[in-house]
């Protein structure tokens, strides 16, 4: 071994890293380690490098991070339009619906190990593809890569499963991956019954072999710990000594042991703090939404680790309002930031989305027929004023962006492009046209103006009118309203749209009634 090579840090293996990024973790293995483990071509994960570096600034700057869980890209593309800033990928709903073996199961390990990581890939590639879009329109306003924080559930086996599973999510391009400390041939989901705890050496075992794999990728990659003792009852084994204060000694007929009751947030807590030094942030699964439990795990693990990131699953498996008023749900993620659990989500809101809008959907039409797709219809163009694009399916999913690459190709002479002959084209306006933008109208020759914000599409309306500037009010008033009847009468409009150009209607009359004086 040469001499620059033992003087070798994590830093300089993983240059791309915040400073300060690796403050306060502890790796059972050296650079040396990883220098040897990297092999000789360095490859960059580009999405993975970007996630984690843009996840690590949000958890810092942010009072907290609130998640949704995607089961599609598609779903994941409407929550960054949204306004999200992360994205949660549950490994219940890869279980659920999408796993590559295209079955549905419950949450047990039961689906191939890489569906996860698929669908992390499938996330990643609606993101670039709405980028692309996005691009392509001139419009560069969306930070599309939303850092995605999946599940590797127990690692799908031990240590050597850790190691992979971590490298499959990176090369997926994910930003953070969490491991739940159970026996992974016995996995269940956290709020299911018989679970089995490995013990807490284990699962130290298997942070070190994620961060390991994250470290021979050159990513700073977060590693999540999960602790699911709040509700377990078994553990496999006694070894491990931090564990005995929990355990009765009784042994069940597989031969695992059995753990106290009533002791799981106390058993939560000592495994937070011996997984803290290996992690970037802390998970304990809770079997309610409690803020008085949830303050007393984070004071215990940040009175030795002040600077510990946690994490908090606001469950779809609780039944919120049976356990919380309405005004402590209102608050309950700003008191949970405030407590230092900087990363929220909800874990199961793409299946329960889904399934949801579906049912409505189809129990409306099932009575009403296309009225009720109608409704749906309408609630979309609504939404628009929001930033809601995907009314216009054609266009948001890249119909325009190919035409564009068949006139590169064809230097601008297709005669084969889709979208301008397509009935989107023709029955529905450009998703500009409903953008809101201020339109200034010069009255009495420029000497008053008026600011209305109404849709662009109203505004080149308004424009015409402004070229009367030298007519009297009525003659101004009766052209707007011409203007704005046209629109009403237009088959490309809609009601939600009519009642916004009515009020900036209503301004520019009373504006136009005002005494010169």
């Amino acid at each position: 071994m040469t001499a620059t090579q033992t003087q070798l840090t994590f830093e300089q293996l993983i240059p791309t890293a915040p400073q300060g990024r690796f403050q306060g973790i502890q790796r059972n293995y050296t650079p040396e380690d990883v220098l040897r483990l990297q092999g000789s071509i360095p490859i960059r994960y580009t999405l993975a490098e970007i996630g984690a570096n843009r996840l690590w600034e949000l958890l810092h700057t942010e009072d907290y991070i609130n998640s949704l869980g995607a089961m599609t890209g598609n779903q994941a593309m409407q929550m960054v339009r949204a306004g999200l800033k992360a994205i949660y990928l549950s490994g219940w709903q890869v279980a659920a619906d999408s796993n590559v073996a295209g079955a549905m199961y419950p949450d047990q390990s039961l689906y191939p190990a890489n569906s996860g990581p698929e669908l992390c890939r499938r996330i990643n590639k609606t993101f670039q593809r709405a980028d692309q879009i996005h691009h392509s329109e001139g419009k560069n306003g969306i930070h599309w890569f939303a850092p995605i924080v999946a599940d590797a559930e127990a690692g799908f086996g031990g240590p050597l499963n850790s190691f992979e599973i971590m490298k499959a999510y990176i090369e997926a391009g994910a930003a953070a991956v969490h491991f739940e400390d159970q026996l992974a041939a016995e996995k269940k989901c956290g709020h299911l019954g018989g679970k089995v705890l490995i013990p807490t050496a284990a699962q130290i075992r298997n942070l070190n072999a994620a961060r390991l794999a994250a470290d021979t990728m050159g990513v700073p990659t977060l590693v999540v710990a999960r602790t699911d003792a709040e509700s377990a009852t078994l553990i496999t084994s006694n070894v491990d000594d931090r564990d005995l204060p929990f355990i009765t000694g009784e042994r069940t007929v597989e031969g695992f042991y059995r753990l106290k009751p009533g002791s799981g947030l106390a058993h939560c807590i000592a495994r937070g703090l011996a997984y803290a030094p290996y992690a970037d942030l802390l998970w304990w699964e809770t079997s309610t939404p409690n803020l008085e439990e949830a303050r007393q795990f984070a004071e215990a693990v940040r009175s030795k680790y002040p600077d510990k990131l946690l994490a908090y699953n606001c469950s779809p498996s609780f039944n919120w309002k049976a356990n919380l008023d309405e005004a402590t749900i209102a608050k309950f993620q700003k008191e949970l930031g405030a407590m230092g659990y900087k990363f929220q989500f909800v874990t199961l809101a793409g299946f329960h989305s889904l399934n949801y809008s579906m049912f409505e959907l189809a129990r409306g039409y099932a009575q009403n027929g296309m009225a009720a797709y109608s409704e749906l219809q309408e609630a979309e163009f609504a939404s628009e004023v929001h930033g809601y694009s995907a009314t216009r399916h054609q266009r948001e999913v890249g119909t325009g962006y190919f035409d564009s690459v068949s006139m590169a190709i064809s230097g601008g002479q297709s005669s084969t492009t889709a979208m301008a002959s397509s009935t989107e084209a023709k029955q529905f306006q450009p998703i500009d046209e409903y953008q809101s933008t201020h339109a200034t109208i010069d009255y009495n020759n420029g000497h008053e103006t008026i600011h209305a914000e109404v849709d662009s599409a109203i505004y080149h309306c308004v424009r015409e009118a402004k070229a009367l500037a030298d007519v009297d009010e009525t003659e101004f008033i009766n052209q707007v309203y011409r203007c704005v009847q046209h629109v009403k009468a237009s088959e490309n409009f809609h009601e939600a749209h009519y009642a916004r150009i009515k009020e900036a209607y209503r301004e520019i009359e009373e504006f136009a009634r005002v005494d010169d004086d």
